[in-house]
């Protein structure tokens, strides 16, 4: 008897499993989208740990053409979105009805509940009290900071003796490391000069990234029920109590010296802040969701900066016409300034210069998508309805890899961002910082930390590619991270100008 009862129990599991993914399997087909076929236990996301997913989005648009294509993050039917015209209702036409992401990490991992994964209402409120810090006289008021670190760059780079063994990458995230954690916490870092620092061993920690941890934060972005169930948690526990304990000790400084209602002054003074009113009375915040968003942004800014520095670096030592085409605007900029140093101003004026991070942006954005779910069922276009919950992936680099809206999107050409090169339709296939009221609240931040690292390097140096040096198109990227950034370190020479 028992023998018949618990066969006929397998047997229903099995025949509502068979049934279930059956229905799975056939729900993008039954909506005419195009799709590849889901595997039956990864769905769409067998790549992991195989490929890095910007890679893959790339691949995707390529193969399909076509404005949205179907996948399956395991189970769950999601949508990547390839077409400018559509990114541009979700991101911002049609906000309201994509206002939270799709990201989450468990409930147990207080530190993860920051402005890129927090959901309306938490998002908007800390939202409207940060940007009070990202205006541009704040910004103007950064001059110095970034004046000494660049400053610091050269004077790292002059004292190595075999400057072929200067690890780019490492090179610009400690530099980046600096800027933004004395910018936020107001608290003075050594990493751009000597490479140690005890932020910038914290933050190294951020990125390294084993099988383990590639599992965690897979379940994060395309898994949250897998990372509620496991606690996943999205820095490691070491890193979030050091900069907890940062916290603690200089907010308390803070609070007995700043004047009550004073207008913050960094990021520390809003976070600060964020605790007197967040959105209501009843309302209130804890010291790890504090946390949460200073670990948030100096995540954010430090390895996407960086390695945005670096590519750039490394393009140019293989493109020497662009290097000097760049040195020779910049020499003429220095020159009406008498000779200073070009400020913040000067070198947001700078076309090509701009031109050229721009360019960088296009074929390295550090995390090629955006993320979001929708609230209500959505008409997508005139073919296709989206019912509530399902996840979209806006496919930001794939967008910037389609020859359709790039000629030779592997070309390094900054040429394509000059004004007489661009063009109207081009509007949503370039989406480095996102778009709409939820894109990056540091973009300000990181172009300045940019221009001024990139302008002061081509004015005191020649950088030139090394023999055995990967060439730009063959650099492989990260496989168990999920940034679009080196796997391996990246070598040039500096030569004294």
């Amino acid at each position: 008897m028992f023998v018949v009862l618990f066969s006929s129990i397998v047997l229903c599991l099995v025949a509502w499993v068979y049934l279930r993914w059956t229905k799975v399997k056939q729900h993008w087909a039954e909506r005419g989208v195009p799709h590849h076929p889901p595997h039956p236990i990864f769905g769409s996301l067998g790549f992991l740990q195989k490929k890095n997913f910007s890679i893959w989005l790339i691949e995707t648009i390529r193969h399909f053409k076509s404005p949205y294509v179907g996948i399956w993050l395991f189970w769950r039917p999601a949508l990547i979105i390839n077409s400018p015209e559509i990114a541009r209702n979700i991101l911002v036409k049609d906000f309201g009805s994509f206002r939270n992401r799709f990201v989450a990490a468990g409930s147990g991992d207080p530190i993860g509940l920051n402005l890129l994964t927090a959901d309306d209402p938490l998002w908007s409120s800390i939202r409207r009290r940060l940007t009070s810090i990202f205006t541009a006289s704040k910004l103007r008021a950064l001059q110095n900071l970034f004046d000494t670190k660049t400053r610091e760059l050269i004077q790292r780079i002059d004292s190595t003796k075999d400057k072929t063994k200067i690890s780019v990458r490492m090179l610009c995230t400690d530099y980046t490391t600096d800027v933004i954690g004395t910018a936020s916490f107001g608290v003075k870092t050594n990493a751009t000069l000597t490479g140690e620092d005890p932020i910038r061993t914290v933050t190294k920690s951020f990125m390294d990234f084993d099988l383990l941890r590639g599992i965690s934060w897979s379940a994060i972005f395309f898994f949250p029920e897998v990372a509620e169930f496991f606690s996943c948690k999205m820095f490691p526990k070491k890193s979030t109590d050091f900069f907890k304990r940062i916290y603690l000790t200089v907010s308390k400084q803070r609070q007995q010296q700043n004047a009550p209602g004073s207008s913050p002054k960094d990021l520390l003074d809003a976070l600060i802040s964020l605790k007197e009113n967040v959105g209501g009375p009843n309302e209130e915040l804890s010291d790890d969701t504090i946390v949460a968003q200073a670990v948030a942004f100096l995540f954010a800014g430090y390895e996407t900066s960086g390695s945005s520095l670096a590519f750039a670096l490394y393009e140019l030592a293989f493109y020497p016409e662009i290097q000097e085409k760049l040195y020779a605007e910049l020499v003429e900029a220095k020159d009406k300034c008498a000779n200073e140093s070009l400020d913040i101003n000067t070198l947001a004026d700078l076309q090509y210069l701009n031109c050229v991070i721009k360019e960088t942006l296009r074929k390295y954005s550090p995390m090629g998508w955006m993320d979001r779910v929708a609230l209500v069922d959505y008409k997508i276009d005139d073919k296709l309805t989206i019912p509530a919950g399902t996840p979209l992936y806006v496919n930001a680099i794939g967008m910037q890899y389609y020859e359709e809206f790039y000629p030779e999107p592997e070309k390094f050409d900054p040429d394509r961002f000059l004004p007489e090169n661009e063009k109207e339709s081009l509007q949503f296939t370039y989406l480095p910082f996102g778009e709409g009221p939820r894109n990056c609240i540091g973009k300000r931040f990181a172009q300045i930390s940019l221009r001024s690292a990139l302008s002061n390097l081509v004015l005191n140096y020649k950088f030139r590619s090394l023999p055995g040096q990967p060439k730009p198109s063959e650099i492989d990227m990260d496989k168990l991270g999920l940034f679009f950034v080196p796997s391996h370190h990246l070598y040039l020479d500096f030569i004294r100008r």
